[in-house]
């Protein structure tokens, strides 16, 4: 289980700030400056919205424009923007970069987090629909064949079946978000993990990660339910709903369950493994792609001199493609388990799902696993290896639609920039 990157995929200590790294930043002594150059209040903080987060270094100076830390006086001369000295236009040129910068961070980032929550959805609805459908005969393995049946949804059910339950994913994020950061509050389990990391305080960030996720996991059930549940005999539920299911899956009130209903301590171990194994994936590739790209822009700003426009670009979408692709791989790899996960929570809830090999009529859950043992081997020897794979085209559509948003996005503001310069 996994909220849509809730945090960021900030974990294991790495905010993705150049001045942490030794060589890029984090090595330097405070940069003195001329006085005709008041540069002490250029500092910006976007929006911590998920995709935003740590997209401004904090300095005026470009990440990888300071050849040396022996030169600490040579900075200035390496400004990102034009305009910016001690003169009286060049104050109002800085102040309207100064605006364009926040623009620029907050519209970057909210462009990431409505592809991830928004435009992706369906292809979430599709993907889960088609992982507990253990009747399907077509797997959807490939984007073509998930297109098409998107299209005879929306013909069928309207475009409301596609966008089903996606209040409940936020809810579920901020069920994540809050309990994480109480409990990191009241305890000392810490929320972020520092450079200099020990194993004992990587074990305590793991344990806060896996105790959120306990928490969070009957409101994931809820939310489950709702995205694969079938428009034409759903309900017109409140977007509250998927807190009372959640609650009233602990204290075992509600909506009745079948005897095939597994206990929430049986889903307690595949829920935080799923969970802990996703952000793991998600950091280390996050972290190893982010310092790569650094690296690469580093080297590029050593060459030659760069524009304001590449060094503004420099600044934001190394860490939104970095996010990217921890997401994407962690997906991808995990996706047999995340199949098993969902059998198992959505077992016993007598939820009706829409035929995903016609595109219409409904189907009922009715699997009998025992666990996550016996639901791997059924699926293995039923289904065959590809059985885990069901839905899968819909990944490749929703991180393809993803990748596209963020090359518009860089286009736009390329433009942005050039002409404000």
């Amino acid at each position: 289980m996994h909220p849509r990157r809730p945090d960021g995929f900030d974990g294991l200590g790495y905010r993705g700030g150049a001045r942490d790294e030794q060589g890029f930043g984090g090595a330097f002594p405070a940069r003195s400056f001329s006085s005709g150059s008041d540069l002490g209040h250029w500092v910006t903080t976007p929006p911590d919205i998920p995709g935003s987060r740590n997209l401004h270094w904090g300095e005026k100076s470009p990440p990888f424009g300071v050849p040396s830390a022996s030169t600490p006086h040579e900075v200035p001369a390496e400004e990102p923007f034009p305009g910016t000295g001690g003169g009286g236009g060049g104050g109002v040129q800085g102040q309207s970069s100064e605006q364009l910068n926040r623009f620029a961070g907050f519209g970057i980032g909210l462009a990431s987090l409505f592809t991830e929550n928004v435009l992706a959805h369906p292809c979430i609805v599709l993907r889960r629909q088609c992982q507990v459908n253990y009747h399907a005969r077509h797997y959807h393995l490939t984007p073509f064949t998930v297109i098409n049946i998107m299209y005879s949804f929306n013909k069928t059910q309207g475009p409301r079946a596609l966008w089903k339950g996606m209040g409940s994913t936020f809810i579920v994020q901020g069920v994540t978000l809050g309990a994480e950061g109480i409990i990191s509050e009241f305890t000392p389990l810490p929320r972020e993990v520092s450079h200099k990391w020990s194993p004992k305080q990587i074990g305590e960030h793991l344990l806060l990660k896996s105790l959120t996720y306990i928490i969070a996991m009957p409101f994931y059930s809820a939310s489950l339910i709702e995205t694969v549940q079938s428009e034409i005999i759903r309900d017109n539920t409140g977007i509250l709903e998927c807190i009372k299911e959640g609650i009233g899956r602990v204290i075992g009130l509600g909506v009745p369950h079948s005897k095939r209903l597994l206990p929430l301590l049986s889903l307690v171990f595949p829920t935080v493994l799923h969970g802990i194994l996703h952000y793991i994936i998600s950091s280390i590739v996050q972290k190893f792609v982010l310092l790569i790209l650094k690296r690469k822009t580093y080297n590029s700003h050593l060459v030659e001199n760069t524009s304001p426009v590449q060094n503004m670009l420099d600044a934001y979408f190394p860490e939104l493609i970095a996010n990217f692709a921890a997401s994407l791989c962690s997906d991808v790899i995990l996706y047999p388990l995340e199949t098993v996960l969902h059998r198992l929570h959505i077992q016993g809830t007598r939820t009706i799902i829409d035929n995903t090999d016609l595109g219409y009529e409904v189907l009922p859950i009715n699997t009998q696993y025992e666990g996550m043992r016996d639901c791997i081997n059924t699926i293995r020897q039923e289904e065959g290896v590809l059985g885990f794979y069901k839905g899968f085209g819909a990944v490749i559509i929703q991180y393809t639609l993803h990748a596209a948003v963020l090359q518009i996005t860089k286009i736009i503001y390329s433009t942005l920039l050039q002409n404000s310069v």
